[in-house]
């Protein structure tokens, strides 16, 4: 997903944070989908708990994107619209085993800190007064990448261990 050089609204603004949501989702559900499909002799509890942290820190980035969409005198893009936008980024088919498990989530995990990244430059080159006020904008944007950014050194790190 390619982002725009700048942010020139708030309804923009909206729909690339609503893209955000979804992409969280999709991660999350999409890597503990597959890693409950492997054989269980297949799993491994560092996986497990990878997965599960995962889950709670992706549910806290919703609610923190949210919160910023909520703010935001925009209107909503069909969810609908933004799951196939997010979608079509993890066509591929599913991994067929336990590292194929790891790589997808290190896929996703680098795949959302791109995003995140790519979203910071385009609000710092905007020079839009947004409805939400910039600095925690940026400050809330910064924390989640630096968030997944943590979570593709785990994901690498358990790999490197196996």
């Amino acid at each position: 997903m390619s982002l725009a050089a700048r942010v020139e609204s708030d309804a923009q603004l909206a729909r690339l944070l609503q893209i955000g949501v979804v992409l969280e989702e999709v991660v999350e559900v999409r890597a503990h989908r597959h890693y409950q499909s492997l054989p269980a002799a297949e799993r491994a509890d560092a996986v497990e708990d990878l997965l599960d942290e995962a889950v709670e820190e992706s549910a806290e980035h919703r609610r923190r994107l949210e919160s910023i969409i909520d703010a935001l005198d925009a209107e909503e893009v069909p969810v609908e619209q933004i799951e196939s936008l997010v979608g079509e980024q993890y066509a591929s088919t599913r991994p067929e085993n336990f590292d194929g498990v790891l790589y997808d989530q290190l896929h996703g995990e680098e795949t959302a800190y791109k995003f995140y990244d790519d979203l910071i430059t385009a609000v710092e080159e905007s020079d839009v007064e947004f409805g939400v006020d910039r600095a925690h904008l940026l400050e809330t944007l910064r924390e989640i990448r630096e968030a997944e950014a943590a979570g593709v050194e785990a994901v690498a790190k358990l790999m490197e261990e196996r």
